[in-house]
């Protein structure tokens, strides 16, 4: 078994097209197709299903898939090392963002690092918060920004932001009059929610199950602007961090403060017992002095 076949497996896997693989690695299809299976051959199982239009991994493609994403995060690794060891003037990032957050606090704080390291290269992925931690997890990426609670018994947290939720609704709702509203009083409310990839999704559910009911769903974004464009429309109400309202300029919205405030918490996070490359290291200092 080679490592490249096993590299090429992933790409066929992330793609399910070994066409789309074949372009993406520039080698022709058939010898792509002669390099999987191959590789089948030598395990003596079926990794993947071959259809006219897609590729589908079999439950043992699965496990494959599993050991190779460990394998070349530990070549990563040491590469990775070894740069570190003879060149701590350069290096590259490979950084996870939740779209929420990207285009918040961001652009500014990475167009000031790289002014300050122009040799380091930075790699950005915008994942949704729960794909984003099993990415750094498994070492895809090596840090993400991940919405808090996290499992600090796996992770290294670095927290960075913290900012209060807040209630939009339409001018004409009951509560657009109001300073503040418990979060009780939501009970009978339909809500635009966030889509079940964010973390904010879980978070506020369980919130809201804590005060003793379930949240009445009607839309799920996963835009931050088309949840308040339809609270605006007064389809529903909704929730978002104040950073996001404070952008939010619409004369049919009212923004209300939540009883019990509800604290929106941002941490950089790195895999515990994981080398953390220069670079990366280089980064979280950087972030936390720009706190």
């Amino acid at each position: 078994m080679e490592l490249r076949q096993l590299k090429y497996f992933l790409e066929v896997a992330r793609h399910k097209s070994i066409t789309k693989a074949a372009e993406s690695l520039h080698i022709s299809q058939p010898a792509l197709s002669k390099m999987i299976m191959a590789l089948e051959e030598e395990l003596g199982m079926t990794l993947i299903i071959r259809t006219n239009k897609t590729s589908d991994i079999t439950d043992a493609g699965l496990v494959v898939m599993e050991y190779a994403l460990k394998m070349s995060a530990l070549l990563d690794e040491m590469s990775t090392t070894l740069n570190d060891m003879t060149n701590l003037t350069r290096g590259k990032i490979n950084i996870g963002l939740p779209p929420f957050i990207g285009s918040l606090f961001f652009p500014k704080v990475l167009a000031k690092f790289h002014h300050e390291f122009p040799n380091i290269e930075m790699n950005i992925t915008e994942y949704g918060g729960a794909r984003l931690v099993k990415s750094v997890e498994e070492g895809e990426i090596e840090l993400g920004v991940a919405v808090m609670p996290i499992d600090e018994l796996e992770f290294d947290v670095y927290p960075i932001v913290e900012e209060e939720m807040k209630l939009l609704v339409h001018r004409e709702h009951r509560f657009s009059s109001r300073k503040k509203v418990e979060i009780k009083d939501l009970v009978n409310e339909e809500f635009i929610f966030y889509s079940e990839e964010f973390a904010l999704h879980d978070i506020m559910r369980n919130l809201f199950i804590s005060e003793g009911f379930e949240p009445k769903v009607l839309f799920k974004s996963s835009q931050w602007d088309f949840m308040s464009e339809m609270a605006a429309a007064n389809l529903g109400i909704t929730i978002l961090p104040e950073p996001i309202c404070n952008r939010v300029f619409n004369k049919e919205l009212s923004i209300i403060s939540l009883e019990p405030s509800v604290l929106w918490k941002l941490a950089v996070i790195t895999k515990k017992k994981r080398y953390l490359s220069y670079a990366a290291r280089t980064f979280i200092d950087f972030i936390l002095n720009e706190k």
